[in-house]
């Protein structure tokens, strides 16, 4: 059989790509004639649907990497992947897609989207929701992680952001504080607004005050977190009794900040965080936090690929998992 592509039918019936692509595929919006034209061309070059992955394609979307390049979370999520690839007896690529460069973004996401011989894993986390349009209507399986799109439907599996946010910060009223601030990156992934929304339900729920004066901004990197947080507290603000942080990298950053500045964590202010990334343990103080399961998410994410080889269907999931709460020495207990 020869191995024949999207792209050579389209070269040869005169039809854009996506117009193939979709005709191969049976969707709507194809005129009945063009899209028999397209069949029977894609007959004579035998051209056929696979039936298995010759490798497992893990696709780093990156578009400022001022989350993933500090981060730690993807490397787990590569372990998971690499894990189930190999007792599938399966190879892992890996492949970095520069969204800021949308040309060439676009060119990359339509081949590897195209290439039947792969099962793709996309990175979502640093993904906005235009940039999902780049791999619609996928030919090749594919699967988001820590990423979605709300406009098109995508396999996807992600973190209950919002939950267990709203747990963290209820742990906090929980154990006494009454006066819970807020550190919120500067840059906005989709998962941060979900957080925020847990935190103010939290808030809601115990009767406590949100207050404006306690959403501190920082930067999403350990040294652009500690620059704001170190300008912050030059001025001399009141201090909550805690905070919750979006992220560990941000937690560091804004502990760093405040121990230069002889705020003594957890005695003068306790400090949460969401990730447990491998330092989260062995800072000063141990961190509590939300750790997120994320080489289980590439074990999933790759079972669900070959479920779409396998028994394909007409819909998408989107797998929520659940993060374990770590008790460790940031928080202190406060008289209720």
């Amino acid at each position: 059989m020869r191995n024949v592509g999207v792209r050579e039918i389209s070269r040869r019936t005169g039809f854009s790509p996506a117009t193939v692509s979709n005709a191969l595929n049976n969707k709507r919006g194809v005129n009945k004639d063009t899209a028999e034209t397209i069949r029977r061309m894609a007959k004579e070059l035998g051209y056929e649907r696979s039936e298995h992955l010759d490798h497992i394609r893990f696709v780093l979307a990156r578009k400022t990497g001022k989350i993933l390049d500090e981060g730690t979370f993807h490397p787990g999520v590569i372990e998971g992947v690499e894990r189930v690839a190999a007792q599938l007896k399966l190879q892992t690529t890996f492949t970095t897609i520069e969204l800021s460069n949308r040309e060439a973004a676009a060119k990359q996401a339509f081949e590897i989207t195209h290439d039947m011989s792969n099962g793709i894993v996309l990175l979502g986390t640093e993904m906005a929701e235009e940039d999902y349009v780049l791999f619609r209507d996928p030919q090749a399986p594919l699967v988001v992680v820590d990423g979605w799109s709300d406009r098109l439907f995508f396999e996807s599996v992600v973190t209950q952001n919002e939950n267990s946010a709203f747990r963290a910060v209820t742990y906090l009223a929980e154990h006494g504080h009454r006066q819970i601030g807020y550190i919120a990156g500067d840059y906005r992934i989709k998962n941060f607004p979900l957080r925020e929304r847990g935190y103010r339900r939290a808030m809601r729920e115990a009767g406590l005050t949100i207050d404006s004066k306690w959403r501190v901004v920082v930067g999403t990197t350990v040294n652009t977190s500690y620059d704001a947080m170190k300008e912050w507290l030059s001025a001399n603000p009141p201090l909550p009794t805690a905070f919750f942080v979006e992220n560990d990298i941000m937690a560091l950053g804004c502990m760093r900040a405040m121990t230069e500045q002889g705020i003594r964590i957890p005695e003068d202010v306790s400090v949460v965080g969401f990730d447990d990334l491998p330092y989260a343990s062995v800072c000063n103080p141990p961190l509590t936090t939300a750790r997120i399961p994320n080489r289980e998410m590439g074990e999933i994410a790759t079972h669900r690929l070959m479920d779409q080889i396998r028994e394909p269907r007409d819909y998408t999931c989107v797998t929520h998992l659940s993060t374990t709460f770590v008790e460790r020495q940031s928080v202190k207990f406060l008289q209720s």
